[in-house]
């Protein structure tokens, strides 16, 4: 079998087929909405191409509701096969807090009592059991007050409901309160400052179908690996890549290198030497070991 070329090198429907749009989502359509159109785009885009290879799924990372808007990762084709790894990173929103009388002078300081682990329990539209369950805010900041309007930036894990933070935020401060305007800032690894409107990502596929023209597709679309910033790497032989396509776990004598410091039982993402993403896995040995497995299998992304 043939394995991916390194990411920078690959063609536009390799793009398409294990990519990722850094979308920014607008207010009306719901999450599961814009990535249906997000599909759909590229498999007419593909087939009036004439590409034999084309995608039946797109998945985005972190429900937004409807009126939400902001930083909503779009992965394509196989790229969805990464969807897990966005569990484990942080969130960024801004929010306005509306309060149900005058902010209080002490707004600020009854505030920062949030920062660190908070019990959430989630609400009941929610998509999961409604089980009481810790979440952690790692930074919750007062941008700005109005009379009876707080701004807030929020750095939290993810599934934290911010919903439900702007409630009880407002019991906190004796007003009562909800949240108004909601915009998700970032989603790691990716934030705002390089956000793409599905506009943008129809006019680059339209470039490519009628002029010929893959540069503003390269711009839009990221190729898949962009996605695994930040999850510690091991570098792996392309013969040992062949092995993980076909089922088999990683063992030490196809591991070339590796971040140093990764935990034991650490999600890890294995790659080629040219960096084409190859597995996601679990670190079950050490990567300086002469024999026995290394990574256990978890995504083959190949």
């Amino acid at each position: 079998m043939s394995l991916r070329g390194p990411p920078a090198d690959r063609s536009p429907a390799e793009l398409l087929t294990f990519g990722v749009v850094n979308l920014d989502k607008p207010p009306g359509p719901s999450s599961h909405q814009v990535s249906g159109w997000l599909r759909d785009a590229v498999v007419d885009t593909l087939a009036e191409r004439g590409v034999e290879s084309t995608i039946d799924r797109a998945a985005h990372a972190g429900t937004l509701d409807p009126k939400v808007t902001g930083c909503l990762p779009v992965m394509l084709g196989d790229a969805t096969r990464l969807a897990q790894v966005f569990l484990e990173g942080g969130k960024e929103y801004v929010a306005v807090l509306e309060c149900h009388a005058p902010v209080p002078a002490d707004a600020e300081s009854v505030v920062a009592e949030f920062e660190g682990p908070i019990y959430q329990k989630p609400p009941r539209k929610s998509a999961v059991a409604r089980r009481l369950r810790v979440r952690e805010l790692y930074d919750l900041e007062v941008l700005e007050t109005d009379e009876r309007r707080l701004l807030l930036r929020i750095r939290c894990e993810s599934g934290t409901y911010v919903r439900k933070l702007c409630h009880d935020l407002g019991l906190a401060l004796g007003t009562g309160g909800h949240m108004g305007h909601l915009r998700r800032t970032a989603t790691d690894p990716f934030d705002d400052r390089t956000l793409h409107s599905a506009h943008d990502f129809l006019d680059a596929l339209g470039f490519w179908l009628e002029d010929d023209d893959p540069e503003p597709l390269y711009d839009v679309v990221d190729p898949a690996e962009r996605i695994l910033e930040g999850i510690p790497s091991v570098v792996i032989a392309e013969s040992a890549a062949r092995e993980v396509a076909e089922g088999a776990p990683v063992y030490a004598p196809g591991v070339l290198e590796a971040d140093d410091g990764i935990d034991h039982g650490a999600l890890v993402a294995c790659y080629t030497p040219n960096g084409a993403a190859v597995c996601l896995g679990e670190l079950a040995g050490s990567v300086d070991a002469e024999s026995g497995v290394v990574v256990d299998l978890e995504r083959v992304l190949v």
